[in-house]
């Protein structure tokens, strides 16, 4: 009898145990470098462990980036990209080469956790979708080769759009054109794996397509009254949620209900174009930092509640080589000088705080010396990168006032902007006066990677830049 009570409170114990994992997911975050003003990747590991963020997704296998993750405690996601997907899927000494030069030459100092084989390949526009599953089957025969299989998960991010219906929730469907050729030729690798399916999902884009139809606080996490799903009588609370069980739905609806699922990007942009309704730095701080609160400390979906949500954050910083929109330059949580475009929780200790998720006000965050006063919508301004090097720095200062055309007349020796008088000052006001006088066009803030966009007022001393008319 005592045996018996002894298991069933050791039984009971692993079931809450059970319970307790369940509700609590994990918040990683997209490491891009389209950008030529980014910090070393040996600065950018300090930041991640500075930030407690222990989960990186990158875009390639950079050699400097994974070896500064080496030892590092960070798990990492790498990934082989489109343009490598025909020769990989042909060839398997291509594939084992590849393997070697990029996972075996890392692993395990660098704790590299899963390969994403291709991103968004569905909507590529080189038609690498034949491709995409043979691939992904020859870097797993590699990786069984090198014995890492059981160590190292295989899939493939999938953009949103795969779907062809998506509301409500319980009608999701793929697009008929993908379900034979790769989706289910996809999904069958992925359990025989044990793997997981990889999507990227953007409220944002819902929304600011949609802007007259889904209520601001449903995408963004905030109190609203919820939709209710017709067709299975679940209530959602946030167009995440709604878009994450239309991918379940899809997959339940050709008889996949029991593959796992990573949100490998999503995230939300602090600036945008004039069209690009919702895209702010308050909305941003809000999507981002109540998502996290629900990831850290919520359950799952309503339709899969007990499946933890495991997200990666869209994006580390700010890049400004990134082609489109102006918002595609403005998802980073951090400028390229490492101060926080605006604050969120990134911890379970920091999401259980329960605050709201304010706009970045403090000054000792700022994105450059000196105080900072708020910006209207809309509002942009140039600074020069205090990491930049000083010679790059003095030869932009030199052509914006020179050939640039810019007013530099304030910070001559006497003039009202001449104090305080050091290098990155001076730049700064040379650089945003060219990015004001050119209407601030794309292109015009970047000086080579020695400038770069901040959406708050920049002020030195007495002098206070100004915005374009």
């Amino acid at each position: 009898m005592a045996s018996q009570a002894f298991y069933l409170i050791v039984s009971i114990i692993v079931l809450l145990s059970a319970i307790v994992v369940s509700g609590s997911g994990s918040v990683g975050i997209n490491y891009g470098r389209v950008a030529n003003n980014l910090p070393s990747p040996e600065k950018v590991v300090e930041l991640l462990k500075s930030q407690g963020i222990n989960k990186v997704k990158l875009y390639d296998t950079d050699a400097t980036v994974l070896t500064a993750l080496a030892d590092s405690g960070i798990t990492v996601v790498v990934a082989l990209p489109n343009e490598l997907l025909s020769s990989t899927a042909a060839d398997q000494s291509f594939a084992d080469n590849w393997v070697e030069a990029n996972i075996t030459k890392f692993y395990p100092k660098t704790k590299i956790e899963a390969i994403a084989v291709g991103n968004e390949v569905f909507v590529d526009p080189a038609n690498t979708t034949k491709y995409l599953v043979p691939a992904m089957k020859n870097i797993h025969a590699s990786l069984v080769k090198s014995k890492l299989d059981s160590a190292i998960k295989i899939s493939s991010p999938i953009a949103f759009s795969a779907l062809k219906t998506s509301y409500p929730s319980s009608a999701g469907s793929f697009k008929p054109e993908l379900i034979e050729p790769v989706i289910k030729p996809m999904l069958d690798f992925l359990k025989q794996t044990g793997s997981y399916l990889m999507v990227n999902a953007y409220p944002f884009f819902a929304y600011t397509a949609n802007s007259d139809q889904i209520s601001l606080d449903y995408a963004l996490f905030k109190e609203n009254p919820g939709v209710v799903d017709s067709g299975n009588g679940l209530k959602y609370s946030s167009l995440f949620e709604a878009q994450i069980d239309a991918v379940f739905a899809a997959m339940s609806a050709i008889q996949y209900d029991d593959v796992k699922m990573v949100v490998t990007e999503t995230g939300w942009p602090s600036m945008g174009d004039q069209d690009e309704k919702g895209a702010s730095e308050s909305n941003a701080a809000s999507y981002n930092g109540n998502l996290v609160r629900k990831v850290l400390t919520g359950n799952g979906t309503p339709l899969r509640p007990q499946d933890p949500l495991n997200v990666y954050l869209f994006a580390l910083f700010n890049e400004n080589q990134k082609p489109g929109p102006t918002s595609e330059r403005n998802y980073g949580l951090f400028y390229p000088n490492e101060q926080k475009v605006y604050t969120i929780p990134l911890t379970k200790e920091e999401a259980k705080t329960g605050e709201s998720t304010p706009v970045n006000t403090n000054t000792s965050l700022a994105p450059v010396a000196g105080e900072v006063s708020k910006a209207k919508v809309g509002q942009t301004w140039c600074v020069a990168n205090e990491k930049a090097d000083e010679k790059k720095l003095q030869a932009a200062l030199d052509y914006a006032c020179g050939e640039g055309e810019a007013d530099c007349s304030p910070i001559q020796l006497g003039a009202t902007c001449y104090n305080p008088n050091t290098l990155e000052a001076h730049a700064s006001y040379a650089f945003n006066s060219y990015y004001q006088k050119n209407t601030r066009a794309t292109g015009t803030c970047e000086f080579g990677g020695a400038a770069y966009v901040v959406t708050q007022r920049p002020t030195y001393g007495n002098c206070e830049f100004p915005t374009g008319h």
